[in-house]
């Protein structure tokens, strides 16, 4: 079964059995629950939503499903065609519609595609939201609108430059710095929206783009998580060409990893503590990132004298506690950057301004610049549970073993020792519990990780692990 229905939308691979995958009864189905849940929400008589997707090779028949699946809820179409994620949702709010959808599986492989759900602020919905939708498309309670009431369906092919414009505009993205600085950089688009929104986006900032993988046919070249382990051909071409750094984005554009000079990886954790490390230079607010991010991160706003907030992981809980402590920078340690300034969503086009304008500034190279920041290891592990084990309880020890720690519990359990962490959620849909471990060096992460294996085990019968 490879259908997975959450509060945030739907996802699963194309083809198939309906219900078991992502069919296209089931991408209709979806949709109208989304549709009718809009109507619901609004006493407004016109509705509208924005809907884009990325490059992969199932896009289109899947746009066209959910494009004619809305109009037959009486809702208006805006279709951006081949898009990114954060240029959607910056499009909601500007054409001041209701609601957006982003038809992309994100760094899935090829054989994945999603809906991801957006309100009328262009940001992730809610989780009660996304719970009353959820009852809408169980019971197939949906509401359509008769002949005379269909909805609009237009194209618009504007966005992605407004997108950049919006970009240029910020007053902490020097341009005139970048194009001074007369950057060489590689970019691995993974053929798909990349190389339609970063390369021009570059090319504006004065930047020489090696451009690779950047067409938008959905054949990736490799697997399109932006990972070290699937980043051989960028980590080799950077020194190659003797380029300054190298920019990788997975297909929706959301996630941003970095390359530098000589060919390692500037580090996932990393883009984000760069890009904050700027921007709390120029406006000191708190930061925020999820629990299972580096803390590195807490270690940079310390260095401004500023607060750093940890929210549950997920993007829209850290967009939550963004907006509760009104932190000006904040993310994902998977690359996600989010900058309010312009919008609440991960962003690897505004990561990558701000990311060049420090470096700009910085006069060095990208490794020299890495050298600055604290220096911490992942460690990222599981351990299979029988389904009749109760994680719940196992957690609940742990937290009673360990409450003279500095712990967390709003999503699973984290432990803060005075130099590492770990920490271990449950998964929702299997008997799981993953745990996150960061350290001075790998092997403390790796063993951090092994010792809390072995007290899981400890809690309970060994025969039941």
């Amino acid at each position: 079964m490879s259908l997975i229905k959450s509060i945030s939308g739907i996802r699963g691979t194309i083809g198939g059995k309906v219900g078991d995958n992502l069919t296209p009864i089931d991408t209709v189905k979806f949709t109208s629950a989304y549709g009718t849940w809009l109507k619901r929400s609004s006493s407004k008589e016109s509705i509208k939503v924005v809907i884009g997707r990325d490059a992969r090779i199932s896009g289109q028949v899947v746009s066209d499903l959910v494009a004619a699946t809305l109009q037959g809820t009486g809702i208006d179409v805006i279709d951006l065609g081949l898009s990114t994620t954060p240029t959607v949702e910056v499009s909601v709010p500007r054409f001041e519609a209701d609601g957006g959808i982003i038809l992309t599986a994100s760094h899935n492989p090829k054989q994945w595609n999603a809906l991801k759900l957006l309100n009328s602020k262009g940001e992730f919905i809610s989780g009660k939201d996304g719970e009353e939708l959820l009852e809408i498309a169980e019971n197939e309670d949906f509401d359509y609108a008769d002949v005379d009431h269909l909805g609009s369906y237009t194209q618009d092919d504007s966005a992605i430059d407004y997108h950049i414009e919006k970009i240029l505009e910020l007053p902490l993205i020097d341009a005139e710095a970048i194009k001074n600085a007369g950057f060489k950089i590689v970019l691995d688009a993974v053929n798909s929206t990349g190389g339609i929104s970063v390369v021009p986006l570059l090319k504006k900032l004065g930047v020489e783009v090696v451009e690779m993988y950047c067409e938008p046919n959905g054949h990736f070249p490799h697997n399109p998580e932006p990972l070290e382990v699937n980043l051989g051909d960028i980590m080799k071409k950077v020194p190659e060409v003797n380029a300054d750094l190298g920019i990788v984005v997975d297909p929706d554009v959301d996630r941003l990893a970095l390359i530098s000079e000589d060919g390692s990886m500037f580090g996932e954790e990393y883009t984000l503590v760069a890009v904050a490390d700027y921007v709390l230079s120029q406006t000191p607010s708190s930061t925020v990132s999820n629990l299972s991010s580096s803390r590195a991160l807490r270690d940079i706003a310390e260095r401004y004298s500023q607060k750093y907030e940890a929210s549950a992981v997920g993007e829209v809980n850290v967009v939550t506690k963004m907006k509760e402590t009104q932190a000006k920078i904040g993310g994902e340690g998977n690359g996600g950057i989010i900058y309010p300034e312009l919008h609440y969503g991960r962003d690897s086009l505004v990561g990558i301004a701000l990311f060049l304008t420090l470096l700009a500034k910085k006069k060095g190279t990208i490794k020299q610049l890495r050298e600055t920041y604290p220096s911490y290891f992942m460690g990222k592990k599981k351990i299979d549970l029988k389904p009749e084990i109760n994680v719940d309880g196992i957690l609940e020890k742990l937290t009673e073993k360990y409450k003279d720690e500095d712990i967390t519990t709003i999503d699973g359990l984290k432990i803060d020792f005075p130099t590492c962490w770990v920490h271990l959620r449950k998964s929702n849909t299997e008997p799981i519990i993953r745990i996150y471990t960061e350290a001075p060096a790998q092997v403390e992460a790796e063993l951090l990780a092994d010792r809390f294996i072995e007290e899981i085990k400890a809690l309970i019968k060994p025969e039941k692990v």
